[in-house]
């Protein structure tokens, strides 16, 4: 099935782990769904912890929640920026009170933590994390990829396959 109708935004700041977040992104194109990156500002480009540089699209506060089928969060330090913006943190929040997909890997259900939305959920992520995860009041599971609802969260790089799969698999049942 084709993503043709779907619209995704992919988080981005500063420090963003390259593979966490162009895989989903080129995955999720292929998929023929309509992936946005968005970040604390507009027209800005961000760059990865490599250095590889991102442009985003939108800004947080010109996102509407309503209009997104998904949100990815990649890992890296990017996290950690990220939730120094109210606005992303509340995109988040607003992106699960809606009950649709949000997707985070290694450290980005630290922005998950920031928005509040982890309580009682099961979710795994970077091992460094985890403490952080079970002090937001998550159960911490050590697993590839972890769905909770409509939440999937997962570890490192190595687990991308079975990661976007999961948040392509979940995007078609939820429609």
């Amino acid at each position: 099935m084709s993503l043709k109708s779907y619209t995704i935004a992919v988080l981005v700041e500063d420090l963003y782990e390259d593979l966490e977040l162009w895989y989903p992104v080129h995955r999720l194109r292929e998929e023929e769904a309509k992936v946005v990156l968005v970040g604390p500002e507009k027209d800005r480009t961000y760059s990865s912890k490599h250095g590889y540089p991102a442009r985003v699209e939108w800004s947080a506060d010109d996102v509407l929640p309503e209009n997104l089928d998904g949100i990815v969060i990649p890992g890296e330090y990017a996290p950690d920026r990220m939730r120094r913006c109210a606005a992303m943190v509340d995109l988040v929040a607003k992106v699960d009170e809606l009950g649709r997909v949000v997707a985070a890997i290694c450290h980005g259900p630290w922005m998950l933590c920031s928005a509040n939305v982890v309580s009682g959920r099961c979710v795994t992520g970077f091992f460094s994390i985890k403490d952080d995860l079970v002090n937001a009041g998550a159960a911490w599971c050590d697993e590839p990829v972890v769905e909770d609802k409509n939440m999937i969260t997962s570890r490192t790089p190595d687990d991308l396959p079975v990661f976007v799969k999961q948040i392509i698999a979940k995007l078609v049942a939820a429609k």
